[in-house]
Formats: C-alpha cells, structure tokens, sequence
C-alpha cells in the first residue's frame, strides 16, 4: 500500500514538472521568436515593401549574362529573420541590413525615388544588376547611402542621366554603370565624380552615353586622378583620339579595357610597362603602329583584334607564362611567320591569329602543346605546309578553324584525340584528299566545313554507331566528290530532324566573350555568321560530281533551314519528301539533270525564301500558290519543258506539247532518226560547254543577269540572315 502510493505520488510529480516545462518553454519560445531577430522590425518592412514593387518576370534577367537567374525577393517572408533571407547581408553586432545582393533576381518594375530601399541608410554594398527597371532614371537619393563602397547596377535597364548625388558617395571603392544604354553622364556630374571618388579601385562605365563629358570626343584626362583604379572599363562609348597621357597615372591598373571605340595612334608605350597589368583588351579601333615589348610576365588576356597594327608579334608575349587567352585577330598587316616559341604559352585557352598575313608553315607543336587550349583560329592568312599531325589525347579543344590558307596535304588522323571539338573548319584550302571518314569519331562535333578544297572520291555513309548525330552545319562544296549521294549519311543527322536549341555557339568556359564565327553561301550571298544561332542548320554539297537520284531520307531533316545539291549531276524526280522539310527556307538543286514536274507539295514549305531549280530537264507547270508566287523567272530558266507563271512560256490548257521524236514526220525529208541523232550531238555538245562554263568563269552577261535578279531579294535575304547572327560581307 505504502508502494503504491508512493508511485503515484512520484508520477504526479513527474507529470507537474512536465507541465510546467513545457508551459515555460512555450512561453520563453513565444518571447524568443518575436524579440531575438537579428533583423530589426523596421527593416524586414523597407525590404518587404521593396519586394511588393517589383514583381518576379523570367524576362527581367537575361540568361546571356544570367547563368543561373534565380528570384531572390520570394524567400523573403514576413515573422522571420531578414538577415537569413537570399541576398541580404546583416552586421552580426548591430543587425542592420549591409549589404543587398539581387543580382539576376528577375526583378521588374520602375524605381521611384520614394522606394522603401532608400530608408536603408546603412547599405555598404548594393547590387541591382541584370534585372529590369523599366528605364527607370537613377534617383537622387542614391546619394543618401553615405556608407556606400560598392554599387552595381549593370544591366538594369536604366536610363536619363547619372545624378550629381552619385558624386557624394566619397567611400565608393566600386562602381558599375555598365550596359545601361539609355544612360548618359554630363560633364559636370563627371567632374565631381573623377574629383570625390579618389577611393575608386573598380569603375566600369562600358556601353554608357559619355558623349556630352567631352565635346571633342576624347576620353577625358581627368580619368587620370583615379589614382587608385585597378580596373578600368570604358568600352564601347564610342570614344575618338588618342589614348591620354594621364593615363600613365594609373600605376596599379590590371585591367583596362578600351575595345569598341575609335581611338587611334599608336598604343602608348607606358601601357606595356604597367607592372600588375592582367587584362588588356583593346580590340575595335584604329589603332596603328607596331606592338610594344612587355615589360612585365603578368598578363593573362591580351586582345588587340581590328586594328590597324603591323609587324611581327613580339617576342615578349611568349614569356607570358601565365597567358590563357591570346587574340591578334584582323590586323591585316601583322607579317613574320607563327613561331614555335607561342608553344611555351602552356596555359593558353584561347589563340586567335586569324586574318592576317601569317604566312610560313604551322607550328607541329600546336596540336599539342596545351591541354587547356579550347580555340585555335588561324584562319584566313597564308600558312603553307601541311596540317600539325600531332593532336594528342585528352584534348580540350573545341574549336580549330585553319580556313583561307594554302594548306596541303591530307587531313591528320590525330584530330580525332580531339574528342571535345564542336567546330572544324578546314575549308579553302589546298587539301588532297578522300572525304575523312574518321571524322565520324567525334562525338561532339556540331559544325563541318570542307568547302572549296581538293577532296575527291566517294562520299560513304557512316560506320560507327551515332556518328554525326550532332552535326548541324555541313558543307563539302566546290570539292570533286563523286558517286550517289550517301542515303545513311542523312538518317544519322539526329540534329537537323528536330529543332534542339542547346548552344551551338558555345563558347569557352573561362572566356565567355569569345564565340563562334563562320563564313558560308547563304541564300546566294556569302554571309559572315559572327555569332552562330542555335536553331541554324544547313547541308551544301554543291558543286561536285555527285550523280544519281535524291535520296528519299533527306525529308527527314525537318529542322534543315538550308539544302544546296547546286551544280552536281543528279538525274531523277525531285523527291515529294521534300515536303517534309517545314523549316527550309533555301533550297538550291540548280543546274543538275533532274526530270520530271516540280512536285505541288513544295507549296506547303511556308518558310520557303529561296528556290532555284534552273538549268535542270524539268517540265509541267510551275506549281502556283503562297510562296511560289514570289519567286523570279531565274528560279525555273533552263527547263525547256516548264510552263506557266512566272516563266513566259504558257501552258496549253495545262499541257505542255511533248518534245519527242513522234512531232517530227519523216516524210517532210527529216527522219526522226537522224534529228535525233543530231539533237543528241548537241545536248552532249551544250552540256559539255555548259559544265565547263559554271565550272571555271561565268559568261559575263550570264552572271550580270542572274546578279540584277538576285539584287531584288537581296534586302529580305540580308534582313532574314541577321536573326541567325549573319553579316554580309
């Protein structure tokens, strides 16, 4: 008994204690939650009422410069602690908001000057950039953050002119204006920019109006008071003159960038002893004169492309060890031959001699002499010799255009240790050789480019499992290709049967300003794609000796935008498969030996820009109807059975009279034997002169008549080639 009432006395007194625990807890918890944040009250509700302003629009942070855009502001909730919310940085002692980071947050909206993000007057770092304000003007209330050190507003779609309050941030250690296009800087707010904010180590104005800072154009000395910059970027503000003297104030720079101006003169010699220097980007301009010596090893990126420089390549750039990215692209009078010393530059990643006159032979070495290189572009000078044969495994590379030169030889077996490459480009040149079937090893390769060589033989499909599964621009033209055209090489273009939008235009992983570039005959014209669309996708086998019918398959290409079988010798119908090409918007099977009608389905091609079917053995009446109607009697000249609009040549009652022997009647002292025969002697005779004209030069006349018709598509042709990021040349 005495047990038992024990026991219930010691569970009575365990269940009070629980109860009054938890009753205490509760209570310190409650306490706790609303009176221990970090955050102050009054700050959670400026930020809250912040984020109420600017709604979440996927569109507002470009994926160009975003690579990741992420919307910060929706973890931002009411009843927690601002100082663990994405983006908001706290003093640990204090609890006051620091910092602000909403970089690539998908923030849309105009900022007015009577924002809750002005009542936070202990920001000391503030970043808006690459989000869209709607070209809203920086407010004068910028310059109530008297603790400001960094402010970026890159690429926020902001506009008007830069407030003189922006002056009053003394303690700005950097500043970034940068891409805003609509933004403009007068001359007074720049004064007291260069005079308050001696402190500045970073200041990034590139791609922002500075017109009205100096009425002559120039880059204002007064640059040179910002004794303290280490980096320096003032591109693309259409800057005129020389480079200023004061410049040679700025001791400590390590990066400066000045590309995308038309400063000329001769690049000052102090720009080449600045000790700490890393980056120098100069390209896009008019410069002239000699590249200086380096008198230091520190720099990492040099790129002094489209200019007017001229003489050798000095030597001091190939003791920059360091060196990673190397661009002399387009200067047109650098001479002297590529040495082998540019393979000590074992760090290199981007090599870009491209354009100029190079001439000598290529280095063996530089197939192998970095495993980190991603581009080499040597094209478009006068290497002689053969191609390096020494490509070693585990190769990074991913580009290698070697056209425009006067190569040799065969194409090296080592390429396909280059199990990255995306591009190759080894067209017009002077390659001897079968088509390279080993090419198909490359697992990645996007972009084939052949062109204007010597290869010669037939032209298989492929041998190994998924080979050119990626490929999405092919083009063996002006070669002596011959044989049927390869029917398996068209099933295993898995890339040009649907639309797969993934980068064809990669760039380098460290470098992204670097992209893909390429020549090619699009639509007629030679066009310079400067930045390669990822939706392009074009075959051109023409100009070889290709015969036999079309293969069916091709229609299985439903992304292909561009097909030229020009100038070959195909016989047949045109394939009614062709329909299936829904995003053609070029197709060229001129001057060939196809019969047969032009089939009506080819009416359903909506996108159909261009179509030349000249010079063939076609007959019946042009298909009429959308597209078909637009095109100019040069389409369908050369076929002597064709009818109908827009040829002069009318149809009779949708009949065109057969041209066969059974119209000719023996007894009008003519056996239909002998017309034959010498109607025989005369196609044989025509084709011959025929193939030797288009082959070799053009008749004058010929060429001056096909140019005028061509001329009147030639604005909507330019106009179309520029969403695919074309020029003309």
């Amino acid at each position: 008994m005495k047990f038992s009432l024990s026991l219930t006395q010691f569970l009575c007194s365990i269940l009070f204690l629980f109860h009054f625990h938890t009753t205490i807890s509760s209570s310190f918890s409650s306490n706790y939650s609303s009176s221990n944040h970090l955050c102050a009250h009054h700050q959670s509700l400026s930020l809250l009422q912040f984020k109420q302003s600017f709604p979440i629009h996927s569109s507002a942070s470009s994926k160009h410069y975003c690579q990741y855009p992420f919307p910060k502001t929706e973890s931002w909730k009411d009843g927690t602690d601002c100082c663990l919310w994405d983006g908001v940085n706290c003093d640990m002692k204090t609890g006051q908001v620091t910092g602000l980071n909403l970089s690539c947050s998908m923030l849309y909206g105009t900022l007015h000057s009577n924002n809750s993000l002005f009542s936070l007057h202990h920001l000391q770092k503030l970043d808006l950039s690459f989000n869209d304000f709607n070209s809203s003007h920086i407010s004068s209330r910028f310059g109530q953050f008297s603790n400001l050190t960094h402010l970026n507003l890159n690429s926020s779609n902001f506009a008007g002119q830069v407030p003189l309050e922006v002056s009053h941030l003394s303690k700005l250690i950097s500043l970034d204006l940068s891409r805003n296009t609509d933004l403009s800087v007068e001359p007074i707010s720049f004064d007291k920019l260069v005079r308050n904010l001696t402190k500045l180590r970073e200041l990034d104005l590139s791609s922002v109006n500075m017109s009205l800072v100096n009425f002559s154009g120039q880059i204002p000395s007064s640059f040179g008071n910002l004794v303290q910059l280490r980096y320096l970027d003032l591109s693309s503000n259409n800057f005129m003159g020389q480079i200023p003297d004061s410049f040679a104030n700025l001791t400590l720079l390590a990066h400066l960038d000045l590309s995308n101006n038309q400063l000329n003169g001769m690049i000052p010699s102090f720009l080449f002893a600045l000790p700490s220097l890393w980056n120098l980007d100069l390209h896009n301009n008019q410069f002239i004169g000699n590249i200086g010596e380096f008198q230091h090893n520190s720099l990492q990126y040099l790129d002094l492309s489209k200019n007017s420089l001229h003489g050798p390549i000095p030597s001091s750039i190939f003791n920059q060890e360091n060196l990673a990215v190397l661009i002399l692209a387009s200067n047109n009078k650098l001479t002297w031959e590529v040495p082998s010393s540019i393979c000590k530059l074992k760090f290199l990643q981007v090599l870009d001699l491209s354009n100029n006159g190079l001439g000598g032979s290529a280095p063996q070495c530089l197939g192998s002499f970095s495993n980190r290189l991603s581009i080499l572009h040597l094209g478009m000078n006068n290497l002689r010799g053969t191609i390096p044969s020494t490509f070693s495994g585990g190769s990074n590379l991913l580009y290698l255009d070697l056209s425009g030169n006067e190569l040799e030889g065969k194409i090296p077996f080592s390429i396909v240790n280059c199990t990255q490459l995306e591009f190759l480009n080894l067209g017009n040149n002077k390659i001897e050789d079968k088509f390279p079937y080993f090419l198909e090893m490359l697992p990645e390769l996007k972009i084939l480019v052949l062109k204007s060589n010597k290869l010669q033989g037939f032209m298989k499909g492929p041998t190994t499992f998924n080979s050119f599964s990626k490929l999405r621009i092919l083009d063996v033209s002006e070669n002596n290709l011959r044989g049927s055209l390869p029917e398996d090489l068209f099933y295993s273009l898995e890339d040009m049967m649907s639309l797969v939008n993934d980068m064809i235009s990669k760039t380098t992983r460290n470098y992204p300003r670097y992209t893909y570039s390429i020549k090619m005959t699009w639509k007629g014209f030679e066009i310079e794609f400067v930045k390669i669309q990822s939706s392009l996708r074009v075959v051109d086998l023409s100009s070889n000796s290709f015969t036999g019918e079309i293969p069916e398959p091709i229609g299985k290409l439903q992304a292909l935008q561009q097909l030229n079988l020009s100038h070959n010798f195909l016989t047949g119908h045109i394939q009614s498969s062709l329909r299936f090409l829904t995003n053609l918007e070029s197709l060229d099977m001129s001057s060939n030996m196809l019969t047969g009608r032009i089939p009506v389905q080819l009416t359903d091609l909506a996108f159909l820009e261009v179509l030349n079917v000249s010079q063939n053995k076609l007959e019946g009446r042009i298909p009429r109807g959308r597209q078909f109607s637009t095109f100019d009697p040069s389409s369908f000249q050369g076929n002597l059975g064709l009818c109908g609009i827009p040829l002069p040549t009318k149809c009779n009652n949708g009949v065109v009279p057969p041209l066969s022997p059974s119209n000719f009647n023996e007894g009008d002292g003519f056996g239909w034997k002998a017309v034959a025969m010498g109607y025989g002697c005369g196609f044989v005779f025509g084709v011959t002169m025929g193939y030797i004209v288009f082959r070799t030069r053009r008749p004058a006349w010929f060429h001056r008549m096909v140019e005028r018709q061509w001329n009147l598509k030639a604005g909507r042709t330019k106009k179309n080639a520029r969403m695919y990021g074309a020029r003309r040349n």
